[in-house]
């Protein structure tokens, strides 16, 4: 038996990590301080600035990190006590997190003024009258997103003061990583040639990032504490640090080939660190398999062998600490001049240029592979083959039908987001419109009709009594909880559908969002989730929280077809162009025309509905034929069991009242 350690506070070592990391970051800023200076023509606003700016981000990037890892913690890593009420070692992270969240709050707000002292050239005291900041940040785009990351933050600090119960922290924990979206739509990655690659993979490298870093530094602190289940926690995390290392590897590659040349990489400063991150992303990577091969597998042996655990973790704890300064001091690195001086506005605006108006084959032929979209419809595609997969192992059988739907819906995902439709969406308000409709309409279908759900739960084992739950309880508890019995109503999943069309085209949110990348992958999350979620409660097959009569399945049908079409129709009447001035600024030659585009896309909204219609009527009469078939032969089994005593019965009460009509009694 491992003779367990004594219980040590993780604090001093969660504070050097990001003491290391701030202090990583600041002399990369200072060493690349003349560099920066020449590429922006601006003065230098001070130290206070150029060291605390690099500090500050790196230092609130670790506790961003922390308090990602450790809700990660309180909602999968460890069981909750059998009341839904969090254990010690979930109440511990959660209050960690909470620490984390409210620091990384304060970072974010001090931000704000070093960025606009940062971009303006002047000294920080220059700046800290908060009336000036109020006003000033608006106009620049990197200290919104800082204001924005200070709001989120601190609503996860406010609100996980006073969680108790485990059923909130898979809330907190998908809070905790919006916080690092504004993160991604700053820096080098928010501009330049190619940046939608780049800012979608700076995405997934972030929260990659977050998931890893931060799950680690959760682990360690429940290791040195002696927490308990640190045997289930390592390795349940291991799977998760697996695909986290494969995700930072794939979007680290595709992000650094978008800023600079492979031959720039020896030649420039911008490249050593480039190539300073990837050998300390191989390190980690080889720390993480021996943590695997010597830590978690000691304590599958003996869960109080928390020694090679936590003498592992501390080492890569540290060690990323260094790979954050070096990625908050690339941010601050000048990147190589880009190979095309003078890009046209097309490819400013969207990253990509467009080689003319769009044609058949354009569409089908010109495909720029969508990297959050695309990622998706392929992994969702490829896990539910794996669950199919492992039911015929079983025995088991799964409908065919199922299986086509659900791939033909993957495969309309990945076309509308990649292909030459997903190229052209954010230039042309009538390919915006077409997609539009594809993602919310007939994706959604194709995805419900293969029943996910339903897949799962037969594919994933079950926890078994008294052991902590896992996948299929986690999934067994959202689909009943308060949440999913909400969002599952039929007003609320029909006003989701339907009110989005008009907020977002009259209310003018489209007008302020169309020039954002950001806005656009939002968008199309929004069409198909509100979709998803409305066909789900219509025609779905898998199990709702609330059950809902055929009659009111048709009535959510047909209430939202009589306002999809009229939304259509005002689109067509309308005089005004929806993102005028966005559309304008792409100086397209062969698209001058924005009203009769606008037109045309509000002929797509009003004729799409008709589809769907179709869809969902045969989906529906196919389910309620199968329904009273299998009404009619359960009736026909429980009448040969009991030899139709049902009607038997039925027979002799019609037989008493023959015989009293007769006798009159």
């Amino acid at each position: 038996m491992t003779p367990a350690p004594a219980r040590r506070s993780p604090w001093p070592i969660l504070v050097a990590v990001a003491l290391i990391a701030g202090a990583t970051a600041a002399g990369i800023g200072a060493l690349s301080l003349a560099d920066a200076l020449t590429a922006t023509g601006l003065p230098d606003p001070g130290p206070a600035t150029t060291l605390g700016l690099p500090f500050l981000r790196a230092v609130g990037e670790i506790a961003a990190a922390t308090a990602v890892g450790a809700l990660l913690f309180a909602t999968f890593l460890v069981p909750p006590q059998e009341s839904g009420v969090l254990d010690a070692a979930g109440y511990r992270s959660l209050r960690l997190a909470t620490v984390a969240s409210g620091v990384w709050a304060v970072c974010a707000a001090l931000l704000v003024p070093l960025t606009i002292s940062d971009v303006s050239g002047n000294p920080l005291r220059e700046h800290l009258n908060p009336v000036e900041i109020w006003r000033v940040t608006a106009a620049v785009d990197t200290a919104s997103a800082w204001r924005w990351t200070a709001g989120l933050a601190l609503v996860v600090t406010v609100v996980a003061r006073s969680v108790l119960r485990w059923a909130w922290t898979p809330v907190l924990f998908a809070l905790s990583l919006l916080t690092l979206v504004p993160l991604a739509l700053t820096g080098h990655s928010a501009a330049g040639g190619s940046h939608d690659l780049a800012t979608n993979s700076l995405l997934i490298h972030l929260v990659a990032a977050a998931l890893w870093s931060g799950g680690l530094l959760a682990l360690l602190a429940h290791g040195m504490r002696r927490g308990e289940h640190t045997d289930l926690a390592a390795r349940r995390f291991s799977a998760v640090a697996l695909w986290c290392f494969i995700a930072m590897l794939v979007s680290g590659i595709i992000n650094a080939l978008v800023r600079i040349a492979p031959g720039d990489l020896f030649s420039t400063s911008y490249g050593m660190l480039v190539l300073a991150k990837a050998v300390a992303l191989a390190a980690l990577g080889g720390l993480g398999w021996q943590q695997r091969r010597s830590a978690v597998a000691a304590l599958q042996r003996d869960p109080d062998a928390r020694t090679p655990l936590i003498r592992l973790s501390t080492v890569e704890a540290l060690l990323f600490a260094v790979t954050f300064g070096i990625a908050v001091g690339l941010g601050r690195t000048p990147p190589p001049p880009p190979a095309r001086l003078n890009p046209s506005p097309v490819e400013v605006a969207l990253g990509y240029d467009l080689a003319g108006p769009p044609t058949v084959a354009r569409i089908l032929l010109d495909w720029r592979f969508d990297l959050l979209f695309g990622s998706a419809a392929i992994i969702f595609a490829a896990v539910y083959l794996a669950g199919v997969i492992r039911l015929r192992r079983r025995g088991d059988a799964w409908p065919v039908g199922r299986t086509v739907a659900w791939l033909l819906g993957c495969g309309l995902l990945l076309f509308t987001t990649s292909s030459g439709m997903g190229r052209y969406m954010p230039a042309m308000f009538s390919m915006h419109m077409a997609a539009h409709m594809l993602l919310s309409m007939l994706v959604p279908i194709l995805l419900v009709l293969g029943a996910p759900t339903t897949l799962a739960l037969r594919a994933l084992p079950t926890a078994g009594k008294g052991n902590p739950p896992g996948p299929r309880e986690w999934l067994l508890a959202g689909l009943h909880s308060r949440w999913s019995r909400f969002f599952t109503h039929p007003v609320v999943a029909t006003v989701m559908f339907v009110a989005g069309f008009y907020a977002l085209y009259f209310g003018g949110i489209f007008d302020a969002a169309v020039s954002h990348h950001g806005a656009h992958v939002l968008m199309n999350l929004h069409f198909l989730m509100s979709g998803y979620l409305f066909y789900w409660v219509v025609i779905g097959i898998d199990p709702t929280p609330r059950s809902v009569l055929p009659l009111g399945k048709i009535g959510m049908v047909f209430a939202s077809i009589p306002l999809h079409a009229f939304f259509g129709v005002v689109l067509m009447g309308m005089a005004t162009v929806l993102g005028e001035r966005f559309y304008r600024s792409l100086l397209l030659p062969w698209h001058t025309d924005l009203l009769g585009d606008q037109h045309l896309g509000g002929s797509i909204a009003w004729a799409a509905g008709e589809v769907p219609l179709v869809v969902v009527m045969l989906a529906l009469l196919i389910q309620w034929q199968r329904s009273d078939r299998r009404t009619s032969t359960r009736l026909d089994r429980a009448a040969e069991r009991d030899h139709d005593a049902d009607m038997a019965a039925y027979n002799a009460m019609l037989d008493e009242l023959a015989r009293r009509d007769r006798t009159g009694r």
